[in-house]
């Protein structure tokens, strides 16, 4: 196939169903794709992707990080972001942010996450039918974040809802209501939180955000409603969806499953095969700051280029036999988390949150069946995950022999 007989939009249906046989059509007849659905141009190559990440001065995140229509500005529709800023800038946010996100405050949150997990494993059903997302998936995020925060767990609903309702939203089928209506939701709900902390210090992260302090600069309150609004879709949206699209991986893979249940120490690396092998975030956006040759054409200042994380993870020039989900694999090259400055800041929270699942539910359960058929998927291009997922059991775990 030719480039001209070539079509890719991220939000295509049939994409969002399997989005890996068009990635190899782009990986290897057309590595710079202009893609007139998206209107933006499409990088699908390991190196090519790799290369952008680090190279944040051409490839600028200040304009948003998803496609949108032509006209469109990001930055007016939402409060500033981490995600969305350049250096000097995006520099002074992270060192601030670093202040209160730090190694130690995630590695305190082990003993509380295993306990959720058994609290929410311990309330699915012995028998019949469980919705993986809603029951499990879902909620655990969702509630460490709550946590973290310091806000009400009885709220993580709202989160949830608040949370898939952006996700699903694309400006590029023009949904931009139900997005913006989320995100002023979410504002409104931290602002009253964040004053709230103001004037009541609390031991936890909401209170360590208001007061982080470098060189006698602080977040503004537009940063840390907009920080807020990013931890809680990035933070609980990409583990959401890893939980989700693991427990589909390993039902299709009976033979890893169970290595993995007679070997929980195999866990961690695993989880790094599943985030390569089907990456929660398929890809962000960057917008050119020059112009820029690449595989014989020409992007122009201003241009949109959408880096597909989902396809580098499967180019055979970086994995071998990429297409295969192998549990031996070391995978330190992937990037489903990114790549240079904008290396996803709750990475290490993600990765811990899925190991502790992980082994807690294969101790419990060595197989079980997805319903496909019934599941439903998140719509949103960029983010790969399932808004249900139908699951039954097929027999329980015997007791560990650890």
């Amino acid at each position: 196939m030719n480039q001209q007989q070539l079509t890719y939009s991220p939000f295509d249906p049939a994409v969002i169903e399997d989005p890996y046989p068009v990635y190899r059509e782009l990986r290897e007849n057309a590595p710079l794709f202009w893609s007139p659905a998206a209107s933006t141009w499409v990088l699908s190559r390991y190196d090519d992707v790799s290369a952008a990440l680090l190279d944040p001065e051409t490839y600028s995140s200040a304009s948003g990080i998803f496609p949108t229509p032509p006209g469109v500005d990001m930055t007016e529709l939402f409060l500033p972001m981490l995600i969305m800023s350049d250096p000097p800038r995006h520099t002074q946010l992270r060192r601030l942010i670093s202040k209160a996100f730090t190694p130690r405050r995630i590695a305190g949150l082990e003993t509380r996450i295993q306990a959720l997990v058994d609290d929410l494993l311990d309330q699915a059903p012995d028998t019949g039918t469980w919705d993986f997302v809603s029951g499990f998936a879902g909620p655990l995020p969702a509630i460490v974040i709550a946590d973290m925060l310091g806000v009400p767990r009885n709220d993580r609903d709202r989160f949830r809802t608040w949370s898939t309702t952006l996700i699903q939203s694309s400006p590029i089928r023009g949904e931009f209501g139900p997005g913006l209506d989320a995100a002023s939701a979410l504002y409104e709900y931290f602002a009253a939180f964040l004053a709230e902390r103001r004037a009541h210090p609390q031991d936890d992260l909401m209170t360590a955000l208001v007061h982080a302090e470098v060189d006698g600069a602080y977040l503004s309150e537009e940063e840390l409603l907009g920080f807020c609004l990013l931890l809680l879709v990035a933070g609980h949206e990409t583990t959401t969806n890893l939980l989700s699209n693991s427990a589909v991986i390993l039902a299709q893979h009976p033979e890893s499953r169970r290595q993995l249940a007679d070997h929980p120490h195999l866990v961690p690396a695993a989880v790094e095969e599943l985030l390569r092998y089907d990456s929660p975030v398929q890809g962000l956006a960057r917008t050119l700051t020059r112009q820029v040759d690449l595989h014989g054409q020409r992007m122009k200042t201003g241009d949109t280029v959408l880096l597909l994380f989902g396809s580098a993870n499967r180019d055979d020039h970086a994995f071998p036999a990429p297409d295969n989900f192998d549990i031996n694999r070391r995978p330190e090259r992937q990037i489903a988390f990114g790549r240079g400055i904008h290396f996803c800041l709750g990475a290490a929270l993600a990765r811990l949150e899925a190991q502790i699942a992980l082994q807690a539910l294969l101790a419990r359960r060595r197989d079980w069946d997805v319903d496909l058929n019934s599941a439903v998927r998140l719509r949103s291009g960029p983010i790969r995950g399932y808004v249900s997922l139908p699951v039954q059991w097929a027999s329980a775990a015997p007791p560990s022999s650890k």
